[in-house]
């Protein structure tokens, strides 16, 4: 297998330069010439059109339809997972270097593509600019980085050979993967569980959310056109009600890699764990399942730099980040001082249409979204005291004004639950041991950061802030593959640690093997 070069974040392009932002445009205006296309299923190695029609609209402007997509049903679900089941001895006998090159081929075609995916990504997620650019770096990073993953793997270390054997160790797929990526990051999160199952040798059905299929639909596409063999890798678009536990619960499936809500997860887990007729595995659960992640602000430290890392952490993507900031617990000493100039910073903040660069955010993904989020900001109203926003911004799309409540008690909701918006909560801790205590009280543990001069407390934060992703003196978004292994404690998921050097172990098994020399 010829050596890859050492792995390298890809880098974002600087949308202030000419010549990238008129290509920027000139993307945005060829994506939206083709809006309205209908696309299909993939099973069983050929497309497949139904009766039935997701339509995927523009968050920005939701009489616009940027695609539709045909629905799976309970039948072809099952297909899906039956026929990749078939295909997997294929697929898993094929050379390690055969499977990274494609996994390789398909970041090569992203990078080529980068602002196209981009366009697609503000249209149909309404994505920034500069979001969206993020996001499918991450998505190339993810496949390049997994790519030599698996070339590791693939060599393990020597094992302790003993007397008279040679000793190995060989790491094997596991089989039919079903892989339900969330809409938020709908190409990097799905690039990223995708080509991670696929590398191992695995055969994958893929699940994205209704909210973005179509980014889906490109990213199949991308890895066909870099030699993915049809039936390694299926796409079923439906509603979960219908193929959801058909997915998970057929005797078939070997695993499941989800990322979303913690009731949908939780509930994956318990269906995957279902002693049935026919399962002769213990179904893996790979889960990530959101937090309500807290910056703590202490006494002393750059309070202008730990303002301007909750706002980007909490408003970035309009708050729609399972890493995102929800909670500021700022020390009593400067407080006042705090929410003086978080007020003034996130008024400069504006809200309007993703394709236009000028506005600081932009839609929530849905109506549905939009309709949560203002039913907590309700709530708010009564939990704490309203600092700034409180409602919808002008425009036609789902947008919200970045909301800032303070005041906020432990007990309250706001403080407690996922709100998945641009919502903040402003909590005041009376010392550095009461911050990081407030900051512990979460079901969740995913991210976490601290502004400190104190190098104390930021090493005890080391030890005791109990959270899967910790940061110090910076924001608690933004992780890049290779650098910041992504997952969480507690109910954020299964700390599967996405972007890391073991992530791959989920989609492998060990085999060891002693050969007796004769």
């Amino acid at each position: 297998m010829p050596a890859l070069p050492a792995f390298h974040n890809e880098p974002y392009a600087d949308f202030s330069l000419p010549e990238n932002r008129q290509a920027m445009e000139a993307a945005l205006a060829r994506v939206r010439a083709s809006f309205g296309e209908e696309y299909s299923l993939w099973i069983a190695g050929q497309a497949v059109r139904t009766e039935e029609w997701l339509r995927s609209v523009n968050p920005s402007q939701p009489e616009e339809t940027v695609g539709l997509h045909a629905k799976a049903t309970a039948a072809m679900a099952r297909e899906a997972v039956a026929d990749a089941a078939a295909f997997f001895p294929e697929w898993a006998r094929t050379p390690v270097a055969e499977r990274v090159a494609v996994v390789v081929k398909a970041a090569a075609i992203l990078r080529e593509r980068k602002n196209e995916l981009n366009a697609w990504l503000v249209f149909e997620a309404g994505k920034s600019w500069a979001e969206a650019e993020a996001e499918t770096a991450e998505a190339i990073d993810f496949c390049e980085y997994y790519a030599r993953q698996m070339v590791s793997w693939a060599n393990p270390d020597t094992l302790i050979q003993m007397p008279g054997e040679r000793n190995e160790l060989a790491y094997l797929p596991l089989g039919v993967g079903v892989v339900i990526p969330p809409w938020n990051f709908p190409l990097a999160i799905l690039a990223g569980m995708t080509a991670a199952a696929l590398v191992c040798g695995n055969t994958v059905v893929l699940k994205p959310s209704s909210d973005t299929p179509i980014v889906a639909a490109k990213f199949v596409a991308v890895l066909r056109e870099a030699g993915l063999p049809a039936r390694a890798l299926a796409l079923c678009v439906g509603s979960g009600n219908v193929i959801g536990d058909e997915l998970v619960l057929h005797p078939l499936t070997r695993f499941v890699s989800f990322t979303g809500s913690r009731e949908v997860g939780l509930r994956i887990n318990e269906l995957a764990a279902k002693p049935q007729k026919g399962l002769q595995w213990i179904r893996r659960v790979v889960a990530e399942m959101g937090g309500k992640d807290a910056i703590v602000v202490d006494a002393e430290c750059d309070l202008d730099a730990a303002v301007n890392g909750v706002v980007a952490a909490a408003f970035g993507y309009q708050g729609q980040k399972c890493s995102a900031c929800s909670r500021a617990i700022v020390h009593k000493a400067v407080y006042d001082e705090f929410l003086r100039r978080l007020e003034s910073r996130v008024a400069a903040l504006t809200v309007g249409d993703a394709t236009d660069p000028a506005f600081s955010m932009g839609p929530v993904i849905s109506a549905g979204a939009r309709k949560t989020i203002l039913q907590y900001l309700e709530i708010g109203r009564s939990e704490g005291r309203l600092v700034a926003g409180g409602g919808e911004a002008a425009g036609p799309g789902y947008f919200l004004q970045p909301t800032v409540f303070a005041d906020v008690e432990r007990t309250a909701r706001l403080f407690q639950e996922e709100i998945f918006g641009p919502v903040l909560a402003v909590t005041k801790a009376r010392d550095f041991d009461h911050a990081l205590e407030l900051a512990n009280d979460s079901d969740y543990g995913l991210t976490g950061a601290v502004y400190s001069y104190d190098t104390g407390h930021l090493e005890r934060a080391k030890a005791e802030f109990h959270v899967g992703n910790l940061y110090l003196n910076r924001k608690c978004t933004g992780a890049m593959v290779g650098a910041h292994p992504f997952g969480g404690f507690n109910l954020s998921g299964t700390d599967s640690k996405a972007g890391g050097p073991d992530y791959l172990l989920q989609f492998l098994q060990a085999k060891s093997i002693a050969t007796k020399v004769l």
